[in-house]
């Protein structure tokens, strides 16, 4: 399993951004997606995560009510909207994929992660 993630920018404070990520399997619809980021100096941390049905989202405290993840499983991509847009939120993102299992915020869990799409927001 390939991710590719994509979408990263450049914004100011308030602004939005929406990512991709397009695995490439032939049985994306089996496999949960999540979505992690990296800040400057910071531990990779847990953003939301969608399962395979698409039928259940979690996501960190930190971004609920701002930050939106969905997918098209005809298009073998996963998205996160990310909307009202702080400082905190620079980081590199990350797209990661589980097999056939529920939603998880636990990074180890996930089997195969993406490169990765630099995301950096200014005050």
């Amino acid at each position: 399993v390939q991710l590719q993630a994509s979408g990263g920018g450049s914004v100011q404070a308030g602004g939005s951004l929406r990512l991709s990520c397009v695995a490439s399997v032939h049985t994306f619809n089996k496999w949960t997606m999540g979505w992690f980021r990296q800040g400057p100096g910071k531990e990779r941390e847990f953003v939301a995560s969608i399962s395979w049905r698409g039928s259940d989202t979690v996501y960190a405290d930190s971004v609920k009510g701002r930050f939106t993840i969905s997918r098209d499983n005809a298009k073998s991509t996963v998205y996160l909207q990310m909307n009202s847009l702080k400082p905190e939120d620079t980081a590199v993102y990350y797209c990661a994929a589980r097999w056939f299992l529920d939603v998880t915020r636990l990074a180890k869990e996930y089997e195969y992660w993406g490169q990765g799409t630099e995301v950096t927001v200014s005050s």
